[in-house]
C-alpha cells in the first residue's frame, strides 16, 4: 500500500493529478484537481489509498490523512464507490458531512451527485457513530481563500475548467447552469471558482 507520494505536480486535469517522484509519474484521482495547480518547483505531499478490483488499479490522493480516513469510511458504505466518495469529499467540507452523518442529516447528503435517500440512510446507517476519530477540528477549511492565485490570464479558461471539473464529480449540466451566473461575476483561479460553485451547490 502506497500511504504518499512526495514530489511535483507535473499535470493538472479536471479529473486527475499526475506527480512525479524520483523520475516516475504516477496518476492520481483527486477531489479538486486544480488545488494541486502550483508552480512546478514546488514540491507536494499527497496522501494516497490505493482502489484494487479485478478491472481496475487506481490510486486515490488527498491533501490530508483525515481526508483519505473520510474516504476510505465512505468506501464501507454499500452504495458508495470512489467516485462517489470523491464528489463528497470535493463538495463540502468534511466536518460538515460528519456532522450530517452524527444528525442523521438526510437532506444534506443527497444535494450530492450520486446520493439519493435509500444511500443517505444507509450512510448514517453505517457511518453514525463510527467517526470518533476523524475530529471535525483536524479538518482544514477546504473553502479557505488563504491563497489567491490565478495561472491564467483568461477567466473563461479558468471557468471552464471548473465547470469540467464538476462535471468529473457526477454534477448534470441542468445543476451546473444554475451556478454560472454567479459565478461570472467574479474573477478567480480555477481552484477557486470550484471552491465556490460547490458551496452554492449545496446551499
Amino acid at each position: 500500500m502506497i500511504d504518499f507520494l512526495r514530489g511535483f505536480v507535473n499535470y493538472v486535469s479536471p479529473e486527475y493529478i499526475v506527480i512525479e517522484v524520483m523520475g516516475v509519474g504516477y496518476q492520481v484521482n483527486t477531489p479538486n484537481p486544480f488545488i494541486y495547480r502550483v508552480d512546478h518547483d514546488t514540491e507536494v505531499t499527497i496522501y494516497t489509498y490505493q482502489h484494487v478490483r479485478e478491472d481496475i488499479l487506481a490510486l486515490y490522493g488527498f491533501k490530508t490523512r483525515e481526508d483519505k480516513h473520510l474516504f476510505m469510511k465512505l468506501l464501507n458504505v454499500t452504495g458508495i464507490g470512489p467516485k462517489g466518495a470523491l464528489a463528497i469529499l470535493a463538495s463540502g467540507q468534511p466536518q460538515q458531512v460528519v456532522y450530517a452523518i452524527e444528525n442523521e442529516d438526510e437532506k444534506f447528503l443527497i444535494k450530492f451527485p450520486g446520493v439519493g435517500k435509500k444511500t443517505a440512510r444507509q450512510i448514517i446507517l453505517d457511518l453514525k457513530g463510527k467517526l470518533n476519530d476523524l475530529v471535525p477540528s483536524a479538518f482544514p477549511d477546504l473553502f479557505q481563500q488563504d491563497v489567491d492565485v490565478s495561472f491564467s490570464n483568461n477567466e473563461n479558461m479558468a471557468l471552464d475548467e471548473a465547470m469540467e471539473a464538476l462535471k468529473v464529480l457526477g454534477y448534470g449540466d441542468r445543476e451546473i447552469k444554475k451556478v454560472i451566473p454567479a459565478l461570472k461575476k467574479e474573477e478567480l483561479s480555477t481552484d477557486q471558482y470550484v471552491k465556490k460553485a460547490l458551496q452554492l451547490l449545496l446551499k
